[in-house]
C-alpha cells in the first residue's frame, strides 16, 4: 500500500452552486503519492476540471524557492481527460501524481495535481460476468452514463464460487464507452458483463461490471429552442 508523505498538503475545498450540487476542489501537492477523489454513498463522481502543473504562487508553496513557483503558466495537456476517464462515475478514485510526473509540462517548477469535480446523484449498478441486468428508468425519462467500468478492483465483489486465483487480480479493470453507447438517451437497456462485448482486460480473472447512471426526463426538440 502507497504511503502518504509527511510532506503531503491535501487541500478539499466545497463550494455551493445554484444547483444545491457541491463542487470539491482536492489538490495533491507532491509526486508518487495518492490523489484521491470521493463522494458519498449516494452519487458519483463527475469531474469538471484537472491540472498538474502550477497556476499560482501560493498553491504548495511550502519550502519551495521563489523561483519554483514563479512560473504560473505551467499546465501538462490532456490531464483532465484523464482523469475523467479513471474517475468519473466512481463513488472512489485514487490515482497516483506519477502518472502525470513522467511528462513534465515545466522542468524547475514545483507542480501539483488539482482536480475540481461534482458528486452527482446516481444510481450504482454491479453485474457479475456472464449476467445480465437492465438498466432502466421511470416513464417519460432517459438514462443519462456518468461512466462505466469492466474488470476487477477488489477479491470481495462476485465471489461466490470462484476460486481463489480468479479474484486476486485487483488491477485489471478498464474504463468503458460501449454502455453510453448502448444505453445513453433510452428508458431502458439490457446489457450483457462479457468479454465478447467489453474485451478481456485480465485473462483467467472472473470480472464485474459497474455502472453508474441516472434518469432524466427526455428534453424535446422544442424544449431545446
Amino acid at each position: 500500500m502507497m504511503l502518504f508523505s509527511a510532506t503531503l498538503y491535501l487541500a478539499s475545498t466545497w463550494l455551493l452552486v445554484d444547483a444545491g450540487i457541491a463542487k470539491e476542489t482536492v489538490t495533491t501537492c507532491v509526486d508518487n503519492v495518492v490523489h484521491r477523489l470521493s463522494c458519498d454513498l449516494e452519487s458519483v463522481i463527475s469531474v469538471e476540471t484537472s491540472l498538474y502543473g502550477r497556476k499560482d504562487n501560493v498553491t504548495c508553496n511550502e519550502g519551495k524557492s521563489p523561483d519554483e513557483v514563479s512560473n504560473t503558466n505551467c499546465s501538462l495537456v490532456g490531464v483532465a481527460n484523464v482523469v475523467k476517464e479513471r474517475c468519473n462515475g466512481k463513488k472512489v478514485c485514487e490515482l497516483s501524481t506519477d502518472v502525470f510526473g513522467r511528462s513534465d509540462p515545466c522542468g524547475a517548477t514545483a507542480k501539483y495535481l488539482q482536480t475540481t469535480y461534482t458528486c452527482l446523484p446516481a444510481f450504482h449498478r454491479v453485474i457479475c460476468e456472464h449476467s445480465l441486468s437492465d438498466l432502466s428508468c421511470d416513464q417519460g425519462q432517459v438514462i443519462v452514463v456518468h461512466g462505466a467500468d469492466y474488470g476487477r478492483r477488489d477479491q470481495t465483489t462476485c465471489l461466490y464460487g470462484r476460486p481463489a486465483n480468479q479474484i486476486q487480480n485487483t488491477a485489471c479493470s478498464s474504463p468503458t464507452s460501449t454502455v453510453a453507447e448502448s444505453c445513453q438517451g433510452k428508458n431502458s437497456c439490457i446489457i450483457k458483463a462479457s468479454n465478447s462485448v467489453f474485451g478481456d482486460p485480465c485473462v483467467g480473472t472472473y470480472k464485474y461490471l459497474e455502472v453508474a447512471y441516472h434518469c432524466q426526463y427526455a428534453v424535446t426538440p422544442d424544449e431545446q429552442i
